[in-house]
């Protein structure tokens, strides 16, 4: 019941807040402090499309793909002229490395003009070749991130990546000879697919264990309206009441050997994980499609990847919707985001917003404290066992809108 209070209440709270129309379209202005903001680029091409995916995405076509990498790296060079200062690099998809020489043009870019610590590129199975590896060491990338979702035949077949990017058996050698390349290589899984048993997580968690895979992210299937009816008819209806049961088989398994890096996410070491989105208060999303967050607005790029090219061509943001958030909703968004990894500091968010963070968020503490979602060692709020669960809840609802709102913008692309 406490599950589908917090999922009926996630999902309205989201879709409100990612609400762009009847928006004012607002830019990107100049940066005027030093604080430390990561930089997310998106690359949106795919050899081949997954069914489950809500990303923004589109077939790999070459000559195009190279026009948008030169246009990333216009947008790259705007935002130096805006004066922003960027610690950190997140190279989302799409696949990232469908064109490796663009990919390091990109980085090395990005390397010289600010001063980067850390940075973090998706890839899949069939791009873990000793050249890509040489090349990505090569540009810095400390940690290396390959979309697995599943070691199983039959799921791959189901979804599409077996003829991609061959057997589980296959998949796992070519992470079992990477290891080692990267200070962090982490396995992108999924669960609670339709029709994906409890065995068969179980075979998937006793593969990464085997392998000793230094970091492993398991994402709940997370679909957008659009993609929900294309998985009914291709794979069945997605069944949420199972959620819980299946994220504990994965805590079970993993939390003897791994730490939480996040709700989600499970690391042997200190690392670098996916959810940029907790380690940095602000991003710039730069990339056809790419979202960001900056000085509490958070806007999106235009879908439309001829006018992304187009608009940096004349020196122009290829900005398509944005929405100032009020005070009370960088608030909420603080409090989502830094939970998700497992404590939130109570006393840096009161500093952060005056003093008025208690008196505005004492509602959603006090809800989550009465069902026992929190533990409060001052001056950290820690997630509990079960606080991790509802947190997993949250940020599917978060990433749902998310794509939701993908779906909006793409339609808008295709009306105009």
């Amino acid at each position: 019941m406490i599950n589908q209070i917090v999922t009926r209440i996630a999902k309205r709270e989201f879709a409100r807040s990612l609400n762009f129309e009847n928006t004012i379209l607002l830019d990107i202005t100049a940066c005027r402090d030093d604080k430390p903001r990561l930089l997310y680029l998106h690359v949106p091409f795919c050899e081949e499309l997954c069914p489950y995916c809500s990303f923004h995405r589109i077939k790999f076509d070459e000559s195009i793909a190279r026009k948008c990498f030169q246009a990333l790296r216009r947008e790259i060079k705007i935002y130096q002229e805006k004066d922003y200062k960027f610690e950190g690099i997140y190279v989302g998809g799409g696949t990232p490395t469908v064109l490796i020489d663009e990919l390091a043009e990109t980085l090395n870019l990005a390397r010289e003009i600010f001063s980067i610590k850390d940075i973090s590129v998706e890839t899949n199975p069939n791009h873990l070749t000793t050249k890509n590896i040489e090349v990505l060491q090569r540009c810095g990338v400390k940690r290396l991130s390959v979309g697995v979702q599943t070691f199983n035949d039959e799921m791959l077949k189901k979804i599409g990546r077996y003829e991609k990017y061959g057997s589980g058996e296959v998949i796992a050698e070519r992470l079992k000879k990477t290891q080692g390349s990267f200070d962090t290589l982490n396995a992108d899984m999924i669960f609670n697919f339709p029709g994906q048993t409890p065995q068969m997580l179980e075979d998937d968690l006793a593969v990464l264990l085997k392998l000793n895979i230094e970091q492993t992210t398991f994402y709940p299937l997370m679909i957008s309206d659009l993609t929900r009816d294309i998985m009914k008819n291709t794979m069945g209806e997605v069944d949420f009441k199972r959620e819980e049961k299946l994220y504990k088989l994965i805590v079970r398994r993993l939390e003897k050997n791994y730490d939480f890096s996040s709700a989600w996410c499970f690391s042997r070491k200190e690392s670098l994980i996916d959810e940029y989105v907790v380690d940095y208060e602000e991003y710039a999303g730069l990339g056809s499609g790419a979202i960001g967050y900056l000085h509490g607005i958070c806007y999106s790029n235009t879908f439309d990847i001829a006018e992304y090219i187009a608009s940096l061509e004349k020196g122009i943001l290829p900005l398509q919707a944005s929405r100032k958030f009020d005070n009370a909703d960088q608030m909420r968004y603080d409090f989502l985001m830094k939970l998700f990894s497992t404590k939130l500091d109570i006393a840096a968010m009161q500093k952060k917003y005056d003093g008025k963070f208690l008196k505005t968020m004492w509602k959603e503490i006090a809800a989550f404290e009465i069902v026992r979602g929190f533990r409060y060692f001052p001056p950290y709020l820690h997630l509990t066992p079960y606080g991790r669960y509802l947190w997993v809840i949250m940020m599917r609802e978060f990433f749902i809108a998310v794509n939701n709102f993908r779906d909006y913008c793409r339609k808008q692309v295709k009306i105009g």
